[in-house]
């Protein structure tokens, strides 16, 4: 089992599944970092890291890949740019990744939380969905490029220091259920 003091929550902060992360992590005594931009009103300030432009460009990303990649649009805004680059740090900092949302027919997380779910597949990282229409987690598998269901004991135990704690805007009571139970089983 881990050490509570040696962990490390890296997250956006924002309403919804990033605020249910931060609220557990603080909860459970462990950091938090809370990637964002000027600009940016996050509902979590706690461990608060706002990116500079040049942070920011570190993790630009062609918004055409990010669409082709996604089988969707996304629209070509300077906040928009800023979401996808703050999510990069998110992703990049984290060594497993757990994600609250749907997973789409395509295989892909459906919204913006859908890009970070996509660049752990891409920098092979521990994936983690917590699916709210299918209520149960969900691993995804490099190999067989595709979705496991994780259930009872094979339920997700966060298992490094540095993880990432993302998702829907539209967090619903099981996908809050699913985090508080994550960090219960973990820490």
């Amino acid at each position: 089992m881990l050490k509570r003091e040696d962990e490390i929550l890296f997250s956006g902060g924002a309403l919804g599944a990033e605020e249910a992360f931060g609220v557990c992590a603080e909860t459970f005594g462990i950091e938090e970092v809370n990637f964002s931009f000027d600009g940016h009103k996050p509902a979590r300030t706690r461990g608060l890291r706002v990116l500079n432009h040049e942070e920011l460009a570190a993790g630009d990303v062609s918004l055409a890949y990010v669409s082709r990649l996604m089988n969707r649009r996304y629209p070509d805004t300077p906040t928009m740019r800023k979401i996808l680059q703050s999510i990069w740090y998110q992703i990049n900092n984290g060594q497993e990744i757990y994600v609250i949302g749907a997973i789409q027919p395509d295989q892909t997380v459906r919204g913006g939380t859908g890009w970070g779910a996509e660049f752990a597949k891409l920098c092979n990282k521990p994936l983690f969905v917590f699916d709210q229409e299918k209520n149960g987690w969900f691993k995804w598998d490099g190999e067989a490029s595709t979705w496991t269901a994780q259930s009872g004991s094979n339920e997700p135990v966060i298992e490094h220091i540095h993880f990432t704690g993302t998702g829907t805007r539209m967090l619903l009571p099981n996908g809050r259920n699913a985090i508080t139970a994550l960090f219960k089983r973990s820490f």
